[in-house]
């Protein structure tokens, strides 16, 4: 079993920037693969960025440029560094889990974080 508990999510004005992180605990050696994705109100969640344990990374188009994903060894915390942050950027973001390279392709998701608010304010 693996826990992802995500925190640094908050209230930032157009163009600010934060830094969220996920603390992984738990069976971490058997994590493949970690992403976050996000959820706005009444929207389905969708992927944000992914990195994966032997360093190939992923980013939605809207992000690239301006997020950055990056893990400690052994991805006991992952990051995500947001920087020009927009209005539409506003949701809850979660921390995700995988434990094999294909189900990282497939967004098979294994384990979820409970989340945080990110709001942007114009």
């Amino acid at each position: 079993q693996v826990e992802l508990v995500e925190s640094g999510g908050g209230l930032v004005q157009a163009g600010g920037s934060l830094r969220l992180s996920c603390a992984a605990s738990g069976r971490t050696l058997s994590m493949s693969s970690m992403d976050w994705f996000l959820q706005a109100p009444g929207k389905e969640r969708e992927f944000v960025a992914g990195l994966s344990r032997v360093g190939d990374i992923l980013y939605r188009d809207s992000v690239k440029g301006r997020f950055t994903i990056s893990g400690d060894n052994g991805m006991n915390t992952v990051y995500l560094q947001m920087s020009r942050l927009q209005p539409e950027d506003t949701a809850v973001y979660y921390c995700a889990a995988y434990e094999s390279s294909t189900d990282w392709v497939l967004k098979r998701v294994r384990y979820w974080g409970q989340g945080t608010q990110v709001t942007v304010s114009s």
